[in-house]
């Protein structure tokens, strides 16, 4: 892991080293291109050859959807705990997703037109789940939940199968438990590419959500404009801010499991003390050795874990929204206050007594957030982008007689006389 000391004379160089990249890889980028638009021309027959030639299970189109019976069996021999834990889960999920609705309203406007706003649910969207080093139940929960609150009618879900053809038991019953009405065995970007442009089997979605890896990331960006897209999650992040009243070895099991995620991610603590920092790089270690996947988790911890000592929490302060973390942990003394001066997170986390683990499964908001500094112009997954928006406004002939001076002054000032004419016209015998 590297170590920085803002005391360094090389600090800010350093420091501006761990800033990650939300840009496409050249060789992504073409891959991916390539992968969207042999779909495109072969349909289901491409869909088939890149889910076995990525390592997935070699399938017949009719082979493609869950069928009725899978979910019948994953029905049937799911563990009680493992259904109580998704329930709890959705419960939580969708309290939340339910209060942050957005609600229709209309209100009569200076001249007395009647305005206002209408939100419905998209009628068909599509969600990726991954399913790569874990079955990602709880992105299923983060996901689904929301369209099902939003009343979408048709959620269509792509996740990644196993060599077998099967989708993990505990993963299908989440996904029809949350709502899900269609589940396909497909991932990577030609999955994103399916649900944007369709094939014989799978009719194309409005709008693509979930997380997924760089290929899947980059897929959705080059489907943006054909369909919606929500956000662009790369690999997970999580930066603690912490001073000298944290427990060190908290702090190293947060970073530890957020390390789990894997590459291309970023781990980080930043802190005014000297005796934390050094607390947390030897229990990274001593925690490192009782891990189940230390061997993984290990080259995470050297190539992309930074432990960063500061001056002080207003330095650390100015760092972490400059970095945009995906999970900001703040665990101080003036936690609260330290919250209020931070405007770029995905999402906060206060107090020693809130692992952002806690945030990944079971809180309540979705642990879907934007990553690499995406954070400074975008928000997570909320439950509102499934609904899309339509401005609604109602004249009569009182209050457009009103706006009528104002009509024709912006119609002489565009030279657009047609726009004028178009009020005035309603007015003339």
């Amino acid at each position: 892991m590297r170590i920085l000391r803002s005391s360094d004379k090389n600090f800010k160089t350093a420091l501006s080293t761990l800033k990650r990249k939300s840009e496409p890889q050249p060789q992504v980028e073409k891959t991916v291109s390539e992968i969207i638009s042999n779909l495109r021309a072969q349909g289901n027959s491409a869909l088939i050859d890149y889910t076995k030639k990525f390592g997935g299970p070699a399938l017949k189109p009719s082979q493609l959807r869950v069928t009725e019976a899978e979910i019948h069996q994953a029905l049937k021999v799911i563990e009680p705990s493992t259904k109580k834990a998704i329930a709890i889960a959705r419960k939580n999920v969708l309290n939340f997703a339910q209060r942050s609705l957005r609600k229709n309203w209309s209100h009569r406007n200076q001249q007395g037109a009647l305005v206002g706003e209408r939100f419905d649910p998209f009628q068909r969207v599509g969600i990726y789940v991954p399913g790569g080093n874990a079955p990602l139940v709880s992105s299923a929960i983060m996901t689904v939940t929301l369209a099902a609150a939003a009343g979408v009618p048709e959620i269509v879900v792509t996740t990644p199968a196993a060599s077998s053809g099967t989708v993990n038991t505990a993963l299908l019953y989440a996904l029809h438990f949350c709502g899900a009405t269609e589940i396909y065995k497909i991932g990577g970007a030609q999955a994103i590419a399916a649900l944007a442009y369709g094939t014989k089997t799978i009719v194309p979605v409005l709008k693509i959500y979930g997380p997924g890896n760089a290929y899947v990331v980059e897929a959705k960006r080059q489907v943006f404009g054909k369909v919606a897209i929500d956000l662009l999650p790369g690999p997970s992040e999580i930066l603690i801010m912490a001073d000298a009243s944290a427990n060190g070895a908290w702090v190293a099991a947060d970073l530890l499991a957020q390390a789990e995620h894997g590459h291309g991610g970023s781990v980080g603590l930043i802190t005014d003390s000297e005796k934390l920092l050094e607390k947390v790089k030897k229990e990274i270690q001593k925690q490192l050795k009782t891990l189940a996947r230390q061997n993984y988790l290990a080259e995470v911890i050297e190539k992309e874990t930074y432990l960063v000592l500061v001056k002080s929490m207003q330095e650390a302060i100015a760092i972490v929204n400059d970095f945009a973390p995906e999970h900001l942990s703040i665990v101080a003394k003036n936690e609260e206050v330290l919250a209020t001066k931070i405007r770029t997170s995905g999402a906060i986390f206060l107090s020693g007594w809130s692992p952002v683990a806690a945030g990944d499964f079971v809180a309540g908001p979705s642990h879907e957030l934007p990553t690499g500094g995406a954070g400074k112009s975008f928000q997570g997954l909320t439950v509102d982008q499934f609904q899309r928006r339509t401005s609604v406004v109602r004249f009569d002939e009182k209050s457009l007689k009103k706006s009528l001076s104002v009509i024709q002054k912006f119609s002489q000032i565009e030279g657009l006389d047609a726009h004028g004419r178009s009020a005035e016209i309603r007015f003339k015998k």
